[in-house]
């Protein structure tokens, strides 16, 4: 099992390590590269996971429910926490609610669970982004209008995706090996990106970034763990969601709370020592998983 852990996490702290390690000596133009890979690379990823019709979407509605319930429950558990601290809600409750299943949870599945839990991770990250960009932008301004998310790449290649799998559209063999490369590149780019922006903790709020650390994997565990048994989820998509839950917070947070103007130094330490948190946090949740639930394969 120690093996398997190890094998696990280390690709992924190692080129998380490689961008931190570029970023010491460099300046690398990351919101350039993560606005590549957001409206590029992601979307192609997407929507070549979610037409491939080998992949049989409808199993995974209880999934995508369950997900959907740990994102929004999240916020409903630690909103009383918020008010009982005196912490602007707008500020603590998203980095809590939104984690980070692009960055850290696709990857992470793939690596853990082999090439047979993309589907599920991808329908994980899906449910996680389109939340954040409709009820994630309306807690942080009302008034945001929908045509908003609609316009986005990744909203539009799901859309896409589950058109044609669903319709049962047939698409050529050489296009969907295209897009599942250029697709490839998403998930290291997420965690060199990652890396990168670790560069930018800042520890003077630090007491504010522990409690996001400990609080977000908590919050989506309490909740995880009665909706596996009421919508009886088992093996590949159980131990997915166990993952899921206990994700740090998305650093898409950061740059969200960046536009509006809403605390974007305290959400950053939030954001960026809750990632760092998941160094400890990780590892537990993966010998939970391995001795406790079955995953296929």
């Amino acid at each position: 099992m120690t093996a398997q852990i190890i094998a696990t996490l280390l690709p992924v702290f190692l080129i998380a390590g490689c961008g931190t390690l570029y970023g010491r000596f460099r300046t690398p133009d990351i919101r350039g590269l993560n606005t590549l890979n957001m409206e590029l690379f992601v979307p192609l990823l997407v929507f070549a996971v979610l037409a491939d019709r080998q992949a049989p979407l409808a199993d995974y509605a209880r999934l995508a429910l369950a997900a959907a319930a740990v994102v929004l429950g999240s916020g409903l558990l630690l909103w009383p926490v918020a008010k009982w601290l005196k912490l602007d809600a707008k500020t603590f409750l998203p980095p809590m609610m939104f984690n980070n299943s692009g960055n850290m949870g696709l990857p992470l599945l793939v690596l853990a669970f082999g090439e047979q839990a993309l589907p599920a991770a991808v329908v994980l990250f899906i449910v996680e982004m389109l939340l954040h960009f409709s009820v994630g932008l309306y807690m942080l301004s009302p008034h945001t209008p929908l045509w908003r998310m609609l316009r986005m790449p990744i909203v539009l290649a799901s859309l896409a995706g589950l058109g044609v799998n669903l319709g049962g559209v047939p698409l050529p063999g050489w296009g969907l090996e295209a897009m599942h490369m250029l697709g490839g590149v998403a998930i290291p780019l997420m965690l060199f990106a990652l890396g990168v922006r670790m560069l930018e903790i800042d520890f003077g709020d630090w007491r504010t970034g522990l409690l996001g650390a400990l609080l977000c994997p908590l919050s989506g565990l309490v909740l995880a763990a009665p909706l596996i048994v009421w919508l009886e989820l088992s093996g590949l998509q159980a131990a997915a969601l166990w993952v899921f839950a206990a994700l740090p917070p998305a650093v898409l947070n950061y740059l969200v709370a960046e536009q509006y103007r809403q605390e974007p130094h305290r959400v950053a330490s939030l954001v960026l020592i809750g990632n760092l948190g998941s160094l400890l946090i990780m590892p537990l949740v993966l010998i939970l998983v391995f001795t406790h639930v079955q995953p296929p394969g």
